[in-house]
């Protein structure tokens, strides 16, 4: 099968284009070919990459013809931000591609009435991101219903491998935060700690994509939360960090206003953010439709991460090692 995946390189990407060439797939990787992908894999010898630019095509009309070009039996999308750019590949590949995988977000979800929630629920998304990709998922499947190109969404929760930094338990990416829990110090987290983040290593989420692909028939026209098996609380969250590096948490405790008077105001936004979503997402059908068996729960996917920061120096747990 011939298979396109616009945005290869990124961290989906790396796990994926691997999994998909051992697979016997041809596959073509469509990036602005700025960067390598994340880890070294000699399947990527087996990959044709082509340089494009995304954004320049899109504002030219271009990228999608650009796309149907390669008469691909599949194409997965892993960059699209805006529903312009994704009706731009819709139509270019409708009748010329048996199935558009698209890579969407838990965060078409807004807060959340009762847990985990399930794909049918109906989209209470805020925030310019989360709007912007739900309207992509409606526009998308509404197509697809329509006789259209076949389509499937997945949403990844919180991203998180090797390469990259995790959300951290006070739910925004301030490394600092590992750091003094690794070396016992006292943490504040915001309101009472029992918000949640859903992590997911990028791994599992290559696999649910190759799945969604190998079961076309399952997966054409649904949409799948591609997560871990278990959402964390924060302050859990923060116990385990602790745990890692062999000393108990010290955490304290206060209103979230109060807690953001004290952080970079941009890390205070991030967190909010995390902490108004407060995520925890059933993984139900994509197990029952595609057969998704995530290998790493949230805190497994979390370790691994922090390991290659802490290998390369890039959180300062005081001489204090992963146990």
């Amino acid at each position: 099968m011939r298979v396109v995946v616009i945005g290869g390189t990124g961290h989906i990407g790396s796990y994926l284009v691997p999994r998909l060439v051992r697979g016997g797939h041809e596959v073509i990787v469509l990036s602005r070919g700025e960067r390598d992908a994340y880890h070294p894999d000699a399947a990527w010898q087996r990959v044709r990459r082509v340089s494009v630019d995304r954004d320049g095509q899109d504002a030219a009309g271009t990228f999608g013809p650009t796309v149907a070009e390669f008469d691909a039996d599949a194409v997965v999308d892993l960059v699209c931000f805006t529903v312009d750019s994704a009706r731009a590949i819709a139509e270019a590949l409708r009748g010329r591609t048996g199935l558009l995988l698209h890579c969407g977000t838990i965060w078409v979800h807004g807060p959340l009435a009762a847990v985990p929630v399930t794909e049918d629920v109906p989209r209470e998304s805020f925030g310019e991101y989360g709007l912007a990709k739900a309207e992509i998922e409606a526009y998308l499947l509404g197509q697809a219903r329509r006789g259209g190109t076949p389509t499937t969404v997945l949403h990844p929760g919180h991203i998180v491998g090797p390469g990259w930094p995790p959300c951290n338990p006070v739910g925004n990416f301030d490394l600092r935060v590992f750091g003094a829990l690794a070396r016992g110090e006292e943490v504040t987290l915001p309101n009472f700690g029992l918000e949640t983040l859903h992590h997911v290593h990028a791994d599992d989420v290559a696999q649910a994509f190759e799945l969604a692909l190998n079961r076309r028939g399952a997966a054409a026209g649904e949409s799948f939360h591609v997560v871990s098996p278990q959402a964390l609380t924060l302050r859990g969250y923060a116990a385990a960090v602790a745990g890692w590096f062999g000393v108990p948490s010290r955490l304290r405790f206060e209103p979230f206003d109060a807690w953001a008077d004290g952080v970079d105001p941009e890390d205070a936004r991030t967190s909010r953010e995390h902490l108004e979503h407060s995520p925890s997402m059933s993984i139900d059908k994509a197990r029952t439709l595609l057969g998704y068996a995530p290998r790493y729960s949230s805190l497994q996917a979390v370790r691994e991460s922090l390991a290659w920061l802490v290998a390369r120096g890039e959180v300062d747990t005081g001489g204090a090692t992963l146990v």
